[in-house]
């Protein structure tokens, strides 16, 4: 008797500062099929167009993990267009997605802050995927960045 069991999905952490690329790469994915996650789509669909509070974050994060373990267990494969800047975070969402069988992928876009400079000065800020930034803040963001280490688990590097 064959079991029909669902396959176990596939998640890729996008690790980068601001500017990098990874939404570029996770729309890739996206194309491909994987369902794309994202805080600031979901903060421009609730009508949010600059950084919200604490509060609102935290209510956003936890609607994106909801949604992550659905559609883990339904086996759908989920790219995680974030930043996961700092190393707890991306052990917050291994840990979340271990009892699960799921040993995400950590897909690292690693660029220099000039072209990241150059990046953020060309968005407009007309869309969800074009969030404006500062290029203070994208520096700020890129000086504060913890690059991911193989250390930490599966791990591929863009540059």
């Amino acid at each position: 008797m064959a079991l029909n069991r669902t396959p176990v999905a596939r998640v890729a952490m996008m690790c980068g500062p601001g500017g990098a690329g990874k939404t570029t790469y996770a729309k890739r994915l996206e194309r491909e099929g994987w369902t794309r996650l994202s805080f600031e789509v979901e903060f421009w669909d609730r009508g949010i167009t600059t950084m919200p509070s604490a509060d609102v974050v935290a209510e956003v994060a936890a609607d994106l993990k909801a949604r992550l373990l659905s559609h883990v267990a339904a086996g759908n494969d989920v790219v995680l267009d974030f930043g996961f800047w700092f190393r707890r975070q991306r052990d917050e969402f291994r840990e979340l997605l271990a009892p699960h069988g799921i040993v995400p992928k950590t897909v690292y876009i690693a660029t220099d802050l000039e072209t990241i400079l150059s990046r953020v000065g060309d968005r407009h800020g007309r869309q969800a995927d074009d969030w404006l930034l500062t290029e203070q803040t994208a520096t700020e963001y890129f000086e504060q960045f913890e690059p991911p280490s193989p250390e930490e688990g599966p791990l591929e590097i863009i540059s």
